[in-house]
């Protein structure tokens, strides 16, 4: 005998309503509750220049919820307490400027000739986890070959590794016996540059669409001669109009921006005019090319503290003389320039060119800034801050502390718009909401 409707009707909504009576506690304890912290400091500094003393910042999960003077902040039931008495409280650092993939070398020259992708890997997981204990949470990598940078930051990402949040470029654009190339061996050898060696403008846009395919979040391009590369003055062009527009506007097709080491000169102008987002170095920047940076927006990332260890220090790191010479010839100058510069009005992000022992020590280019650049210390925190993050495209995520964001925070005892040096001695670090150093 068949069963009616109404008997197969009743059936089917009896194990509706157990299948659904038994999911729901499965589902409820898939989902538990994202953990609150309640950070308590002596201030907070937010990154745009403000700061708010007696300071409670709650997170929930990765993500700021709330901030603001303690006494007006609700501390929510449950939540982690922690009391940093005199402590200030910061965003996440932004380095727009590392090579974590490096060590103490010649600048690349015996590098190519001696190493593997497999030592720029083992360098870099080493250094991002300098980096980050340093309270730098994000760092922008300028040129790294074989998109050792790009497998780095996605085992980062996967939470394989420990390290920032990495902002890959793949290998740097530089031209043919330009600053990328590796100059002084038999023209027999085919030795490897330190980026991809391309020329014309349809070179630059394959290799552009090349690095974008393989996973770069933004382009490298070598406009002018450097300090560490044989045969070619820090000023001198390396390449045309054409080539610098054509990686311009190939990376804008593809949702990208353009970082130029440029130090000097026509270069330096030309990059400028094509349009790319910042300048590397810009060491001697003039007159003129702080006119059109001022008026195209484009910032100005100075690494001041590696060209400084250069001339203090090169020796012993196993700098070449010549590069010593160049560094030392442009010292004072440089300083001159770049402080035109920043009291001009451009805009500046912070960035080491961190290689060899800066990986860790990216906080003191903050003092550099203060000595140097002449910005105050609440300056020199939104440098490196906020700024660092509008560069990026990522200032709705980072750069302050303000609710909504996500919650990556750094710490240090005292109060660094006395001391700004304190900077560089973090005590405290959070990523998205995770405690990776604490007092």
């Amino acid at each position: 005998m068949r069963p009616s409707l109404n008997t197969l009707t009743l059936a089917m909504s009896t194990a509706v309503a157990l299948s659904a009576a038994l999911a729901t506690p499965a589902t409820a304890q898939s989902a538990p509750a994202a953990r609150v912290t309640a950070i308590h400091v002596d201030r907070v500094i937010v990154g745009d220049g403000t700061q708010i003393a007696d300071a409670m910042v709650i997170v929930r999960g990765e993500r700021i919820t709330d901030v603001g003077p303690a006494t007006s902040v609700r501390v929510p039931a449950g939540a982690i307490r922690l009391e940093l008495a005199g402590y200030t409280l910061l965003p996440g650092f932004i380095d727009a400027h590392t090579h974590l993939t490096s060590i103490d070398n010649d600048g690349g020259d015996l590098a190519v000739l001696k190493e593997t992708p497999a030592h720029g890997a083992i360098y870099a997981t080493i250094n991002a986890k300098k980096t980050l204990d340093a309270g730098f949470t994000t760092v922008r990598e300028a040129g790294s070959t074989d998109f050792v940078d790009v497998v780095v930051r996605d085992a980062i990402n996967r939470g394989l590794i420990p390290g920032p949040r990495i902002h890959a470029s793949g290998p740097a654009l530089g031209s043919t016996g330009g600053h990328a190339d590796v100059n002084g061996w038999s023209p027999f050898l085919a030795v490897p540059g330190t980026g991809a060696i391309v020329d014309g403008a349809d070179g630059v846009r394959k290799q552009v669409r090349t690095n974008v395919k393989y996973g770069a979040d933004q382009i490298k391009i070598v406009a002018t001669g450097g300090i560490l590369s044989v045969g070619d003055a820090v000023g001198a062009a390396q390449f045309g109009m054409d080539e610098l527009t054509a990686a311009v506007a190939e990376a804008t097709r593809l949702g990208r921006k353009v970082m130029a080491h440029a130090h000097a000169g026509d270069g330096l102008k030309a990059a400028v005019l094509a349009g790319v987002a910042s300048i590397e170095h810009g060491s001697l920047v003039n007159d003129e090319a702080i006119g059109l940076m001022k008026e195209k927006g484009t910032y100005l990332v100075p690494t001041l503290i590696i060209l400084e260890e250069i001339v203090t220090d090169g020796a012993r790191k196993g700098v070449p003389a010549n590069s010593i010479a160049k560094a030392t010839a442009i010292a004072g100058d440089r300083r001159v320039r770049l402080r035109a510069a920043y009291k001009a009005g451009v805009k500046f992000a912070l960035g080491t060119d961190a290689t060899s022992d800066i990986h860790g020590r990216n906080g003191e280019e903050f003092k550099y800034m203060v000595d140097i650049l002449g910005a105050t210390p609440m300056e020199a925190i939104t440098v490196g801050t906020m700024n660092g993050a509008t560069l990026l495209g990522v200032e709705r995520e980072l750069g302050s502390v303000t609710t909504g964001k996500l919650a990556d925070l750094v710490a240090v005892k005292g109060d660094p718009l006395r001391d700004i040096s304190l900077l560089a001695r973090a005590a405290f670090v959070m990523k998205g909401g995770a405690i990776v150093k604490q007092p």
